[in-house]
């Protein structure tokens, strides 16, 4: 038995003590910017099949928005809360002939979305039901009548952009063949995101007794199918479809072993199962409310990253080519600008089994390209978002002691990610300034610097662990570089010139993004980036603001300043102050207090969060869930802790948001967080306990939380 299966085993491995899946509720998010999806997935799983209202358009980048009752049909896969479109793989769409112009549309009240469980009901009384394993979706569709249709598009995908000129975004070569009359397969190279490439097999249970190729469009390269059918007298047909990255064989390979028979009660029940596992690693005490948001959460959390890998180990890498996966683990949707903050070293906890593959993948990746994966769809990389933040993430891994992994490759990888110049990242220009001048990179050129700078004290610890001094010293004098760009006057880091002088004018409330507004700062102003560099260095941060009065002045200057007409497009969202909880470089800064003068205020912020910006309902979730980043606050923020900085393994203490939580731990242990006299009035801690012992500092570790325990505040008002 491998360590990893072992690990797994000994977490709670049934539902038969849980079904915290009955408060998921998976339409939170899924109005407006979440993003999220409510069809089903397995954890960590390849396929996401559900409805998709549109193909195109910021508000459907997961192919769904809650009040739209238009159909496109069903996809196969999508992403949880991202920000761009992609995937949408292989959409099948049901038709009553005989009411053939209500196609399109569906009742609303008939939609039911629950874990492992989609259906709903069209207004041609086609009733729809959706379940999967991990690589395969199976459709069970009930019609009215004997006569049946399915439309089968292979040349569906959601796409950012829509231009029906312009092929990108569209699948650009196709073979598809009817191999009889109840199997479609194939292959599709995609342009959007990514260029990627997937295989599929579709199987019915019953037989078309006719197929119609549709006539394609302009630059339309992948066949639409409208099959009829004649059905037996249950009148349901059932449908699988498998995907891979690697081949047909290997979509078939995945249908094979995973679903050897036609009994979606079975498939759901198994789904179910798997979900539960997951959902039981922690346990709240809390209203019914709490339960949905939290555990709603802990789902989002685990849709990702994929594994892509088929079921015998086989994937498409980065230079397309096919290789085999250790322990058949090669993981994708790999968001690491976002999920480095809160979702990873959350994972570290409750997902520990997962950790080592995630790390194998990214030193495969460097193998290939020479740096480490920036933003992975479908295991190509888009190199979304700046940074290199799979560099902080491999640290925090080695910090907490996963041992599934060379050390020394990892260090040399996040090295040459850190001195060879690539997409995003210009070592020399960063080298020979000291920070990112605005008249030589026109665009992010603070955001870009202050990032990179976290990035260069990951490389120094992880070198000085592993003895590496002379690159250690080298970095930690990067890690610095932040400070070149500090303007003392008005106490901000600001965009500076290879001259070094500053840009004007300078307005610290004016956000920009490379998309909307181009300047120095990535979907942010500049009082949002000036807390950047606080994830390393607090005390660097108080010391250029002469001691920790003014630190804590700035901080409350930062929740108190207000902006007129702030733009979600630019990362102004759910706004305290300047506080964007709906944007991830602001998730950390509420922490800040608890190194001020009066980390009660702080406190009073994170209940005011918690209450105001997250809620049970399809709007409850007002930002992208950025594959479960926003999640993965709400979360740890419920608990009573937070990494401001992800990768020291340390997390800091705030404000436990319900009475009682408890993690259920590998080895059968658990740590138990308690809130004593928590109420709505009692929203506030000074004196916290460790195993009954007054802690002292602002933090506890991840090691205190492994070794499992008891964690007390002491709550007031």
């Amino acid at each position: 038995m491998s360590n990893k299966l072992l690990i797994f085993l000994l977490f709670f491995s049934t539902s038969a003590f849980s079904q915290n899946s009955k408060f998921v509720n998976v339409f939170i998010g899924t109005d407006g910017t979440g993003h999220t999806f409510p069809g089903p997935s397995m954890p960590f799983g390849m396929v996401q099949p559900g409805p998709d209202n549109r193909d195109f358009g910021w508000n459907y980048t997961s192919g769904y928005q809650y009040k739209d009752t238009l159909l496109l049909g069903f996809s196969q896969t999508r992403f949880n809360g991202t920000g761009i479109n992609e995937m949408g793989d292989v959409l099948l769409l049901p038709i009553n002939p005989k009411k053939e112009k209500l196609k399109h549309a569906y009742f609303k009240e008939t939609e039911i979305g629950k874990v492992g469980y989609y259906a709903l009901t069209k207004k041609d009384d086609v009733k729809v039901e959706l379940t999967c394993t991990e690589r395969v979706a199976f459709h069970q569709y009930t019609f009215p009548e004997k006569e049946a249709q399915v439309l089968v598009d292979l040349q569906h995908g959601l796409r950012f952009v829509f231009d029906e000129n312009n092929p990108k975004g569209l699948v650009i070569e196709s073979d598809v063949k009817i191999e009889n009359n109840t199997t479609i397969s194939g292959y599709c190279s995609t342009q959007n995101w990514v260029n990627r490439k997937y295989f599929f097999t579709v199987t019915f249970n019953q037989p078309f007794v006719k197929s119609t190729l549709l006539d394609k469009k302009e630059n339309e390269k992948a066949p639409k199918y409208l099959l009829d059918f004649l059905l037996s007298k249950n009148r349901q047909l059932k449908i699988k479809i498998a995907l891979s990255s690697v081949s047909v064989a290997g979509a078939k390979l995945n249908m094979q072993t995973e679903i050897q028979h036609w009994n979606f009660q079975k498939v759901y029940q198994n789904n179910l199962k798997a979900w539960e596992n997951y959902l039981s690693r922690i346990t709240i005490e809390a209203t019914q409310k709490q339960k949905e948001i939290f555990y709603t959460s802990l789902y989002h959390l685990f849709l990702q990253p994929s594994n892509i890998a088929d079921v015998d180990g086989k994937y498409r890498g980065v230079d397309d080519k096919i290789a085999v996966a250790p322990n058949k683990e090669y993981y994708s949707t790999l968001s690491n600008w976002d999920i480095y903050r809160g979702v990873f070293p959350l994972m570290q906890i409750i997902a520990p089994e997962k950790i080592d593959g995630i790390i194998q993948t990214m030193l495969i990746h460097h193998k290939v390209k020479g740096f480490l994966p920036i933003w992975t769809a479908w295991g190509q990389d888009n190199y979304c978002m700046i940074g290199n933040h799979a560099i902080p993430m491999i640290l925090s891994a080695y910090q907490n002691g996963f041992t599934g992994f060379d050390a020394n490759e990892a260090l040399n990888a996040i090295f040459e990610t850190s001195t060879w110049s690539h997409i995003n990242s210009d070592w020399e220009l960063y080298n020979q300034y000291g920070y990112y001048p605005f008249d030589k990179l026109d665009n992010e050129a603070v955001s870009r610097t202050l990032e990179s700078g976290y990035d260069d004290w990951c490389v120094a610890e992880m070198a000085r662990k592993l003895n590496q001094n002379e690159i250690a010293d080298t970095f930690a004098k990067r890690a610095n570089y932040y400070q070149n760009i500090y303007d003392i006057e008005s106490t901000f880091f600001r965009g500076k010139d290879t001259q070094g002088n500053w840009r004007t004018p300078f307005n610290p409330l004016v956000a920009t993004s490379p998309l909307n507004n181009p300047g120095d700062y990535t979907e942010a102003n500049a009082w949002q980036y000036f807390w950047t560099p606080a994830q390393h260095d607090v005390n660097g941060i108080i010391k250029l603001l002469n001691g920790k009065e003014n630190f804590t002045k700035k901080l409350h200057e930062f929740f108190t300043t207000t902006s007129e007409n702030p733009n979600k497009f630019l990362g102004q969202e759910a706004m305290i102050g300047q506080y964007a909880h709906g944007n991830e470089p602001s998730h950390h800064i509420i922490y800040l207090y608890a190194y001020s003068n009066e980390p009660k205020t702080g406190q009073k912020y994170m209940h005011q969060v918690i209450n105001e910006f997250h809620d049970n309902t399809p709007d409850g979730m007002i930002g992208n869930d950025d594959c479960g980043q926003m999640s993965a606050w709400y979360i740890l923020s419920t608990l009573g802790f937070y990494p401001v900085n992800p990768a020291n393994g340390k997390f800091v203490l705030g404000s436990p948001q319900v009475q009682k939580a408890t993690l259920h731990l590998p080895k059968n242990k658990s740590f138990t967080i308690e809130a004593k006299n928590f109420s709505e009035q009692n929203i506030y801690n000074e004196i916290r306990y460790l195993n009954g012992n007054k802690i002292n500092k602002p933090y506890i570790t991840y090691q205190d939380v492994m070794l499992g325990g008891n964690l007390t505040f002491e709550m007031t008002h």
